[in-house]
């Protein structure tokens, strides 16, 4: 049976699929127009783009069993570089990737069947913007990586169909240490988990682990709270620079490495107010409403939009602002 469709004839209402296909896991989403939720998470077994499409294969089928209608459509948030030929151009969590052609692999996976796919700070973001009702929302994500997304009242994302939105390669120190991307001092090489846990190093003086850091800031440990406290300001000044284009009303915090370390949020908010300008005020901070799911519910809401524009599908999306 197609996995994709609904079969001819069926009463089952098609839901909606949202997929989040990270570097050592893919997470999936169905979601029926009456409420009715289905998931699957599965790690990768493999390196390899082919044994990776074949798991992909799996989990969509086994998930289709639990959702008779099929799918109406499919969002898929995707870390990847995507060239506008559609294929993969950089993945440095799985270099495999490298070379495959997005729209060829999700249009053998899913005939017949609308599919977008989008940076999953993009998704992120759009995800926040539905969960607030605020329709000009900035994302930042906080891991591994810093990633980045934006919403806007004014028309389509930024972001979607025309590269993704890459807060973390904006420049904060152009002193700083190198980042992967070949220029110094981007936001993701001073601001970033493993960033803040090699500051945390050098001031502490000996190796610091992720709960240690943790604990560091529980007890106000010098050390700790310096590191801390420079990842947020370098993420304020990021932020600033984006409130002076873009005039975000909501800045979202989220990512598993800030999501863990009390008070980070408030850090940043304490920055961004710091560097606010006479008659230009800080937009408001908050931590994400959806946790570390953000970027697979941004990927539902992405197949809400093509399931009302199909002609959307093949291609990277500019989903509508929510409202």
């Amino acid at each position: 049976m197609n996995p994709t469709s609904a079969a001819a004839g069926s009463r089952e209402p098609a839901a909606w699929l949202g997929m989040d296909i990270g570097g050592t896991k893919v997470a999936l989403r169905a979601e029926t127009p009456g409420g009715e939720v289905r998931e699957r998470v599965a790690r990768w077994h493999s390196r390899g783009v082919v044994a990776d499409l074949a798991r992909l294969a799996t989990e969509v089928g086994l998930l289709h069993r639990e959702v008779p209608g099929g799918f109406a459509a499919v969002g898929i948030a995707l870390p990847a570089t995507v060239g506008p030929d559609d294929h993969v151009v950089v993945w440095p969590s799985r270099p495999e990737w490298i070379g495959l052609d997005v729209r060829c692999a999700m249009a053998r996976l899913f005939p017949d069947t609308p599919v977008g796919w989008a940076d999953d700070g993009d998704l992120a973001a759009l995800a926040e913007a539905e969960a607030t009702g605020c329709a000009d929302v900035l994302y930042v994500g906080v891991g591994t990586g810093v990633g980045g997304g934006l919403t806007s009242d004014a028309g389509p994302l930024p972001g979607l169909g025309r590269g993704s939105f890459e807060l973390g390669h904006v420049v904060t120190d152009p002193d700083g240490p190198p980042c992967p991307c070949g220029r110094r001092g981007c936001l993701q090489s001073t601001a970033s988990g493993p960033a803040t846990l090699a500051r945390a190093r050098l001031l502490h003086g000996a190796d610091v682990t992720y709960r240690q850091l943790r604990e560091g800031l529980v007890h106000q440990e010098p050390w700790a709270v310096q590191a801390v406290d420079r990842t947020c300001h370098r993420i304020a000044l990021a932020v600033t620079g984006v409130r002076e284009l873009m005039h975000p009303a909501l800045v979202v915090v989220g990512g598993g490495f800030a999501a863990g370390l009390p008070g980070f949020v408030d850090r940043v908010a304490h920055h961004l107010h710091a560097l606010a300008r006479p008659g230009v005020p800080a937009p408001p901070v908050r931590a994400a409403c959806q946790g570390g799911l953000t970027s697979l519910y941004g990927a539902v809401a992405l197949a809400r939009v093509l399931g009302r524009h199909p002609a959307r599908s093949g291609a990277p999306a500019s989903p509508a602002p929510p409202g």
